[in-house]
């Protein structure tokens, strides 16, 4: 079955107060998005990648990928208002011949091939799949100003991207959540498991480096990361 990868990169990045939607921040010579899209390229499992960007910018991010090389790239489209409808154009594209789809935040440039090849592999037997890592931090629940809760740190995981189904899940979630008024979501994992509560989501491991560029203090980190990277591939 082929394996499709959906990067998305639909929001406006407001948060990082750059002025430009962060997915075209530059981070080691090369825009956020290239360095997302790279990881999928890299990766031989992944057969075809869309990528959806913010309105007004679709054409100069299909020009740069071109540009790169990135062969895979079969469409570049427009994002929608959230994050779920951006998802959702992205799932729609695809129709209705059966695939897998991983539905990656393209504002986590540092994703591993090993993560990605991780979910891959998990949707052999499953048809979902979420990137967690377990938390350091004691989450606790608060209402009105004050603590009410305090789950076991034991089963605290954070959730990162890709996430990974078969197609025809994916779509099927989406469309009862279509149908409910009530429906919000951030999280395609999070749709699966609220309306479609009998399919079983694995988890893989993420990563610490696999970061998500929100504030302008994370790109600092991933411009690290990144020289690190670099050095640590270098000959000698």
């Amino acid at each position: 079955m082929r394996t499709v990868a959906a990067v998305l990169a639909g929001g406006k990045g407001e948060r990082t107060g750059l002025g430009v939607p962060k997915q075209l921040i530059m981070l080691a010579g090369k825009t956020v998005i290239e360095h997302s899209v790279a990881a999928f390229s890299a990766t031989p499992q992944i057969d075809e990648i869309i990528v959806v960007m913010t309105p007004g910018r679709t054409g100069e991010v299909a020009d740069l990928l071109s540009l790169g090389g990135h062969d895979k790239v079969s469409r570049v489209l427009e994002g929608g208002e959230t994050r779920s409808d951006s998802a959702q154009r992205a799932i729609a594209a695809l129709g209705g011949e059966e695939c897998d789809v991983l539905l990656h935040d393209a504002a986590r440039p540092l994703v591993s091939r090993q993560i990605i090849d991780s979910c891959v592999t998990t949707l052999d037997a499953y048809q979902a799949v979420g990137v967690t890592m377990p938390t350091s931090d004691t989450i606790v629940v608060t209402r009105a100003g004050v603590i009410t809760q305090m789950p076991s740190r034991e089963t605290l995981h954070r959730c990162q991207t890709p996430q990974g189904f078969r197609l025809s899940v994916i779509q099927r979630a989406y469309g009862l959540a279509a149908a409910d008024p009530g429906f919000t979501a951030t999280d395609d994992c999070g749709v699966v498991l609220r309306y479609l509560p009998d399919v079983p989501i694995a988890v893989v491991a993420g990563s610490e480096r696999n970061i998500k560029i929100t504030y302008p203090d994370d790109i600092v980190v991933a411009e690290a990361l990144l020289r690190r990277q670099v050095t640590h591939h270098s000959p000698g």
